[in-house]
C-alpha cells in the first residue's frame, strides 16, 4: 500500500439513506442528493488526511450528479457489485472505508481487505 495514499470512502447510498426511516422513499433522488450534500459539508467525521468520496447511487437515484468533495457514481446494475468493484480496483494501493450495514456487502469488501462502518459514521439519527 502506497505510504500517504488518501483514504477511500465507498457510500453505499441506498442502504445509508434507507437507515433512517424519514420519508426517503417518497423522493430517492432527493434523499441522495441531501447525502451526497452532507458529505461534501461534513466529510467523514473522525476521518483526519486526504480522503476520496464516493457516493454509489442505484434506480432513481442515478441521476444524481457529483459535487465538489463527492464523485456520484451510479451503479450500472446492482450497486453491491460496482461497490465491490471498486473496492477491488482499490485494494493493496490504498486504504478503503465502505459506509453500510448490508451484512453481505460487508463480508465481500472485508474479504478484499476494506474497512467498514455503519451508516451513522455519514449520517446520524
Amino acid at each position: 500500500m502506497e505510504e500517504n495514499a488518501s483514504l477511500l470512502v465507498v457510500v453505499d447510498a441506498a442502504n445509508v439513506v434507507g437507515s433512517v426511516p424519514d420519508g426517503w422513499w417518497r423522493d430517492r433522488r432527493g434523499a441522495a442528493e441531501r447525502l451526497r450534500d452532507r458529505l461534501a459539508a461534513d466529510g467523514v467525521p473522525g476521518r483526519a488526511g486526504p480522503t476520496e468520496v464516493v457516493l454509489v447511487v442505484e434506480g432513481a437515484a442515478r441521476r444524481v450528479e457529483s459535487v465538489t468533495g463527492v464523485r456520484v457514481e451510479s451503479a450500472p446494475g446492482s450497486g453491491d457489485d460496482h461497490i465491490v468493484e471498486l473496492v477491488a480496483r482499490a485494494a493493496g494501493d490504498r486504504p478503503v472505508l465502505v459506509v453500510t450495514a448490508d451484512r453481505e456487502l460487508r463480508r465481500r469488501v472485508t474479504e478484499l481487505g476494506a474497512e467498514v462502518a455503519g451508516p451513522r459514521t455519514v449520517r446520524p439519527g
